[in-house]
């Protein structure tokens, strides 16, 4: 079953036409909001340079689960 989603605020416009695939795999500044100087302290800190790599970093995932069961 195709699944579409509306990314236009999630990521900047030139991404916006990506598959999922090349978003997960797109450097972590193709964020809406994220800063190339974002970006590099996120490398800097936690070697995080992909959006795939911010998903799955082990300290993200906690603080979002946290937040999702406090039901803030």
């Amino acid at each position: 079953m195709p699944v579409t989603a509306d990314l236009t605020k999630l990521v900047d416009k030139s991404y916006q036409d990506k598959t999922l695939t090349e978003l997960v795999d797109a450097p972590v500044a193709a964020l809406a909001g994220v800063s190339a100087g974002d970006a590099k302290l996120l490398k800097e800190a936690f070697n995080i340079t992909t959006v795939g790599d911010l998903g799955r970093n082990p300290y993200f995932r906690t603080a979002s689960a946290l937040v999702a069961l406090s039901g803030q």
